[in-house]
């Protein structure tokens, strides 16, 4: 398997690609992981320099306290990227959580005149389509898991093991706070373009819903439906890959 290379502690490059003409910046889904992007690195290098974020509270940072705000991840990731002085174009890629994260970058960078050259938003409602729910970061460690057990994608033996799940218990919830304490501002507006994807059996985001993220671009915004679930990305890795190709021009 190959090694991360850190830059710093937010961001990790499981194969760097130097030479590659684009960058893509990786945020992960709650409870998740930079390494949850190592495949897509492999897939990608090296035309594209894959870097995945690192939440705190996890693997090598799981010491660190979890943050528990979707707009103070953002801008610390983006801090680490745009610190390096790096002139190449950036594209990010978010999957569930991770899609907030990267909506909120890409904001973020806008702001600063970097503006993304795409952002992917995978496995999420449009910012707009908020609905109340249930508060799970507020409720018992049962209902907190029996949530994540619905999405899928984590292996059933991880939630076997009450060690481990006591160990991932307190970023998952940090997670989750994010999540349900996040609130839009109407008046945001990317100019980048937009590819949003998605499931068509996942439980938490329609496809209606993930349509809706038309209205937080004035750039061409493309909707790409799987056959799967919330984490239909993880049976369909070739197809999500050939998605970005093609989008990047890669």
């Amino acid at each position: 398997m190959t090694s991360a290379v850190n830059s710093g502690p937010w961001v990790r490059r499981y194969r760097p690609a130097p030479e590659a003409a684009v960058r893509l910046l990786c945020l992960p889904h709650a409870g998740g992981s930079a390494s949850a992007y190592h495949p897509m690195a492999l897939a990608l290098a090296p035309a594209a320099d894959v870097l995945a974020a690192q939440y705190p509270g996890r693997q090598d940072r799981f010491a660190e306290p979890p943050s528990e705000s979707v707009r103070e991840l953002a801008e610390r990731i983006v801090g680490a990227v745009t610190g390096d002085d790096d002139p190449r174009p950036l594209a990010l890629f978010g999957h569930s959580m991770g899609a907030l994260v990267a909506y909120e970058a890409a904001l973020a960078l806008e702001a600063a005149g970097q503006t993304p050259a795409r952002l992917f938003v995978s496995g999420r409602r449009a910012p707009s389509t908020a609905r109340t729910g249930p508060r799970l970061h507020l409720g018992s460690d049962a209902e907190l898991l029996r949530a994540v057990r619905r999405l899928g994608g984590t292996d059933g033996r991880v939630f076997d093991d009450e060690e481990l799940v006591q160990l991932v218990l307190p970023a998952l919830r940090g997670d989750y706070k994010a999540l349900e304490t996040y609130e839009p501002r109407p008046d945001d507006r990317l100019t980048c373009p937009v590819t949003v994807l998605t499931g068509d059996a996942d439980p938490v985001t329609p496809v209606a819903e993930a349509r809706a993220w038309s209205g937080h671009t004035d750039g061409p915004t493309e909707l790409c439906v799987f056959p799967g679930g919330h984490f239909y990305l993880n049976d369909r890795p070739r197809e999500v890959v050939d998605v970005v190709r093609r989008h990047l021009g890669l």
